[in-house]
């Protein structure tokens, strides 16, 4: 079997889904966007069980999956969905004294991640999920 194109390029589909997201926070910089990123990441993490949070990082490319698991203590039990305002708070608790997420952070995250892998993929792993689930990763 070949090398896999999604690990050949696992870099640049990285730099491009950073710069999508960059650009849809209008942040200025890819670094700026690197504490957004990962925050949203996390913070859809904390909601999903063990079983979600596998099935959701199955869609996810190389690198974007390995922030997604990066950290990831699997026996805190998951946090209920809360408001979107209560939900960005989270985002831009992360290192909070370098977060520039704005207020659009999750849909910025959201829209990256459709560019990326696809509406397709994306709402057919969510469509198994509760509907808060399928909620955060609208973007509009």
């Amino acid at each position: 079997m070949t090398w896999p194109l999604e690990y050949q390029h696992a870099s640049l589909d990285f730099e491009r889904f950073m710069v999508a997201a960059r650009d849809a926070a209008g942040l200025q910089t890819t670094n700026m966007a690197w504490n957004m990123v990962e925050g949203v990441l996390h913070v859809f993490r904390r909601r999903l069980s063990f079983e979600q949070v596998l099935r959701f990082a199955n869609v996810l490319p190389p690198v974007v999956r390995a922030l997604f698991l990066e950290n990831w203590r699997i026996a805190e039990p998951p946090v209920a969905f809360a408001p979107r305002t209560v939900l960005v708070e989270e985002v831009r608790a992360l290192r909070h004294e370098h977060n520039f997420s704005p207020a659009n952070a999750i849909e910025a995250v959201a829209h990256a991640l459709r560019h990326t892998i696809g509406d397709v993929a994306l709402d057919e792993v969510l469509s198994e999920f509760p509907p808060e689930a399928r909620t955060f990763w609208a973007s509009t």
